[in-house]
Parts: C-alpha cells; structure tokens; sequence
C-alpha cells in the first residue's frame, strides 16, 4: 500500500472523529470545555451550535481533499487537490499551533496529538503523491 494512501485514511480516521465530535457539540454534548479555548463550558449556546455544524462540514471537506490528492476517492478533485493539499497542511499547522496555546488544559491534552498526527499525514500525503509516477 502506497504511503499517501496509508496517510490519508489516518487523516480521514482522525477527522472523521473531529467531525463527531463537532457534530456531538452541535446537538448538545455538555463538551464546551474541550473546544474554543473552553470559553463555553457545558452544552454550546444556540449560536456556537451551528458554529459546530460549519466546523463539521469543513473538516468533512477537507478530508475529501485528502483522499482525494492520494487517490482514494473524488478522481475529478485531483487537479484542484494539487495545490488544495497544500491549504490543508498550512491549516492543519495553524491548528497545531491553536490547540498548543489555548488556555483549556483538556482541549490541549485532546486536541494537540491529534493536531500533530493530522498535520503529519497531510504533509505525507502531499509530498508523496507529488513524487507519484502515475501523475
């Protein structure tokens, strides 16, 4: 199995836990601390509720992009996931970066090594499927 492709369903398997994770949010999950900071402790406000919703829906895309550059899915995305690839490791860094400063000490133990290992398989996927042959 290529590297890009193993990298990818790490990415996608990660993500899709984020995903519900957000999506748990959304519907009320008494799970505020371990997100924006900890700024809402508890069950999200309506407002943040939906806020989740938007955060589920990019991470899905995102993922999409992924699979995407290594192969697995969407074929008809691989030219705009050339350089979308790279819009996903430079997020996946930010995300590094706001995860280790937040003030919610759960959110850093849940979210950083997460943060890392997405950052990690993104990077690996767009290195490797641009060493690809068959492009």
């Amino acid at each position: 199995m290529r590297v890009a492709i193993v990298a990818a369903i790490v990415f996608a398997a990660l993500t899709a836990g984020a995903v519900a994770f957000q999506l748990a949010l959304a519907l009320g999950a008494p799970w505020g601390s371990y997100a924006m900071g900890g700024a809402f402790p508890g069950a999200y406000p309506p407002p943040m509720r939906a806020a989740a919703v938007v955060q589920a829906v990019l991470l899905a895309v995102i993922a999409l992009v992924v699979l995407s550059r290594s192969g697995l899915v969407l074929e008809r995305w691989s030219r705009i996931s050339r350089w979308a690839i790279w819009l996903v490791v430079a997020f996946s860094a930010l995300s590094v970066l706001l995860n280790v400063i937040t003030p919610s000490f759960g959110e850093r133990a849940i979210w950083v090594p997460v943060a890392v290992l997405l950052l990690a398989s993104s990077l690996t996927v767009a290195i490797a499927a641009r060493r690809d042959p068959t492009e």
